[in-house]
This record gives structure tokens, sequence and C-alpha cells, in this order.
């Protein structure tokens, strides 16, 4: 056993393949990748699916804002409910310590659009949340992002995200 593993490795190095056979290669398309430039609307999208995905609160600390807020529609109490940047990390904390895993797929890009320091975005998105192997749940829905930033060089930031899913 432990000879046919070695001749697998060694074949894979040698034919210029990854050294890890079990890892993928840099640039495939999967769940998570390398979001490096902040200025960029989209690694905003990729960097907070990352988040989700790593469970990574200082990730997704990076990408909202100081004066963020949080909105969505209470449809039991016909209300909207709003809260800030404190509540949304220690919210966001206690789904990422709650769950096995997370799975964030962004869909469809309703609209898109702004300048250098301010952008608006609606989007779809589905999040597969995994509690327990016997325990998983799916929520499709729409987020509508507005993002800033003091100057073109600046990162982005999540200033306000209104949750515009049905559920």
């Amino acid at each position: 056993m432990r000879a046919a593993l070695a001749v697998v490795v060694m074949a894979v190095s040698l034919s210029g393949g990854c050294l890890n056979p079990f890892a993928p290669r840099l640039g495939e398309t999967g769940s998570t990748e390398i979001c490096s430039d902040p200025t960029s609307v989209e690694n905003i999208f990729c960097s907070f699916r990352n988040a989700y995905s790593f469970k990574d609160t200082t990730l997704y600390g990076s990408i909202i804002s100081p004066s963020f807020t949080f909105v969505y529609t209470d449809y039991d109490r016909a209300v909207d409910v709003a809260w800030g940047r404190d509540d949304e990390m220690r919210t966001t904390y206690g789904l990422f310590q709650s769950v096995q895993s997370l799975t964030l797929t962004w869909n469809n890009m309703i609209t898109s659009e702004g300048d250098d320091t301010s952008w608006n975005a609606i989007r779809g998105f589905t999040l597969t949340v995994t509690f327990n192997p016997s325990d998983i749940s799916r929520v499709d829905g729409y987020a509508n992002f507005t993002l800033d930033r003091p100057a073109a060089s600046d990162p982005w930031r999540i200033v306000r995200w209104r949750d515009e899913s049905n559920y």
C-alpha cells in the first residue's frame, strides 16, 4: 500500500502536476479562491463567500464598514428590523460557531452600478447551511448591498446590506 502511494505521488510530481494530489491546482474554480484586490467590487463578493466558507470573522470584519447597517423585513410583524456592525459581527460569529459548514453561492447580478467611491449591487444568492449531516438547510434570496470607500485607491467596504429574501 505504501509503495503504491509513493508511486502515485512520484508520478504526479514528475508529470508536472501538483505535489499534493488531494489539493486543487491554483486557478481551479471552486467554492473558495484568493480575493486579493479589495479595490474590486467583485472581490468583495469573493471575500464574503470565503469568510462564510472558512467561517472567518476576521476576513468578514475586513469587508464590513464601521458604519455598517443590516436590514431585513420581519414578515410576521410587518416591520423592517435593522442593526449595526457590532450586532452584525456578534450574529455572524454565532452563526459561524453553531454550524458545521456554510456554502455561499452568488447567483445573478440584478443591478450593479456606481462610481469610484459608492456602489450599489443587488445579487441573488444560495446559502447552504449544514448544522450536521442530517440537518441541512438551503436559503435562496437576494441581497442589496451598498459599498463605499473614501477614494478610488481604497478598499471597498459594505456599508449597508438589505436582505430582500422572502423567508
